[in-house]
């Protein structure tokens, strides 16, 4: 297990479709992802793709979190993908650790389904929000991306 440094956007690898995740890969990113995610203290998930692994890993923890009401706990997911997603949707503020200075209103499903290599998870809330950006990163895809308007919906972060 060893902290990683996270990468910034413009960096070529956030923009990167990530390869399937073998065992392996499972283990050893997954627990770099939990550990560089515990570090940071106000971290809630982060993709292998982040901390420069190209391969389809997420790390997610929403267990004590105010938000959610009915938490999954800590989950470390290998080749996750949503199998079906609620058609109501919301659009709520994000950010994003490797665009540190901008928050956006990011239109996400409120309940999703999820399956990986161990199974499959439901997920609702402000938790299937952070499993939808941290799937996002595994394709290349950023919350900007997802923004409807860049005048109306971009924020630059207080610090």
């Amino acid at each position: 297990m060893a902290v990683r440094e996270v990468l910034l956007y413009p960096d070529p690898t956030l923009k990167a479709v990530a390869a399937p995740a073998d065992a392996s890969e499972l283990e050893r990113v997954g627990l770099d992802l939990l550990e560089t995610m515990r570090s940071l203290g106000h971290c809630v998930g982060i993709a292998a793709p982040q901390i420069g692994e190209l391969v389809r890993v997420i790390c997610v923890d929403l267990s004590d979190h105010p938000r959610v009401v009915n938490p999954n706990g800590l989950l470390i997911l290998a080749n996750p993908r949503i199998v079906s997603f609620d058609h109501q949707s919301e659009v709520a503020r994000e950010g994003c650790l490797s665009i540190p200075s901008l928050t956006a209103n990011v239109r996400r499903a409120n309940s999703i389904v999820v399956e990986h290599s161990a199974g499959r998870i439901t997920s609702e809330g402000f938790e299937a929000r952070c499993i939808q950006h941290e799937i996002d990163h595994l394709d290349g895809i950023l919350f900007l991306d997802r923004v409807e308007s860049l005048v109306d919906d971009l924020f630059r972060r207080k610090h």
